[in-house]
């Protein structure tokens, strides 16, 4: 089995794109309990790259696949969502669908990868973690893992070599 652990960000000061000192307390904190990673992959957007540092952690690749979602996906996604209403969205169709469909592909590329017993850290962001793990388990009950992912939480998804088969949602 491989995991992919998907974590939203650490804290900031809007409108700022950098970590505030609580951000990096918090990460350091969670980075602590996590791990290790064989690859550590975050958004192109400062916050992410910063977060994976302060929880201690190389990063090795930056994406812009895991940065943002477009006007259209805003559109049909109101944020703050919970996994529910994030499947709700998808299976809808229209760009909200897509967007996961991108995401699912992207994130069985970066399992596919990974060694046997192997795991990633995948820093993000708020709606774009939740939609990832719908999109890649889409016949889960998404309304029982809850609302959205706070700072530093995320989900931890396992891959059988061929799929994706299982979430654990991880709350602080």
């Amino acid at each position: 089995m491989r995991t992919l652990e998907l974590r939203r960000h650490t804290l900031r000061a809007k409108p700022g794109q950098h970590l505030t000192q609580a951000g990096v307390t918090l990460a350091r904190r969670v980075g602590e309990t996590i791990g290790p990673f064989d690859r550590v992959l975050t958004s192109s957007v400062p916050r992410a790259y910063e977060t994976a540092l302060a929880m201690g952690f190389a990063v090795d690749e930056v994406s812009g696949a895991f940065s943002l979602m477009d006007d259209a996906v805003d559109a049909e996604i109101c944020w703050p969502a919970p996994f529910g209403e994030i499947a709700a969205a998808m299976r809808r169709g229209g760009a909200a669908a897509a967007f996961g469909g991108r995401l699912a592909r992207l994130l069985h590329d970066v399992a596919a990868s990974l060694p046997e017993g192997g795991a990633a850290l995948i820093i993000s962001h708020g709606g774009i973690v939740e939609a990832a793990a719908v999109a890649c388990l889409p016949d889960a009950d998404h309304a029982a893992w809850g609302g959205h992912c706070s700072y530093c939480e995320g989900v931890r998804l396992s891959f059988d070599g061929e799929r994706f088969v299982a979430a654990e949602i991880l709350r602080i």
